[in-house]
């Protein structure tokens, strides 16, 4: 109820700042583990990738932001678990394992970090989608939030990476993590 509430508000608002569209959503699993990917411009890269879709997203945030005395009760509440800045527990792996094989959606940004051009990828995001078997969706937010003027999250159609699924080797992650950004900059060379 909380979450529906705030995705509603959130998304009120960005339609009138930013005007907000989506393509694609129906590439995106009514039922069942997803695993969304993104690039990452902006700290509104969250909400922007999250509130288009009817189900919840779930999102892995800096730990920081969970000593925040009004935005951590929030985004709590919302769904996001802690990680650690420049690595990642085993307490957050297990939780995002978790949401993927109950069949929920994880947000996930395979840069790591904010990043404007092409950065290098961290084997996160292929690591859980290999080892939950959850959907792989690429997203590529396309536009820079400048006020009254058009950005839209463009999702793409799942990812394959039933190749590597049985391997569990640092290189396999690798490849799978640049068959993923692969796709998420197919999207924004068309969509830009």
């Amino acid at each position: 109820m909380f979450y529906r509430f705030i995705r509603a508000l959130i998304r009120f608002f960005y339609r009138i700042l930013f005007r907000i569209k989506a393509e694609g959503l129906e590439h995106i699993p009514q039922h069942g583990g997803v695993l969304l990917c993104s690039n990452h411009i902006s700290n509104l890269d969250p909400p922007m990738v999250g509130i288009l879709i009817k189900r919840q997203v779930r999102f892995m945030a800096k730990e920081e932001l969970f000593h925040t005395p009004v935005l951590g009760p929030i985004i709590a509440r919302l769904g996001a678990f802690p990680v650690k800045r420049g690595g990642i527990s085993k307490e957050s792996i297990r939780t995002a394992l978790t949401i993927l094989r109950e069949g929920g959606i994880m947000g996930i940004f395979p840069e790591g970090t904010r990043n404007s051009q092409a950065a290098v990828a961290k084997r996160g995001a292929a690591t859980f989608a290999l080892r939950s078997d959850a959907a792989v969706i690429p997203a590529a937010i396309i536009g820079n939030y400048k006020l009254f003027r058009t950005t839209k999250v463009v999702y793409g159609p799942p990812v394959d990476l039933s190749a590597y699924k049985g391997k569990d080797a640092i290189g396999t992650a690798e490849e799978a993590t640049e068959k993923i950004m692969e796709a998420i900059h197919k999207i924004i060379r068309e969509h830009q």
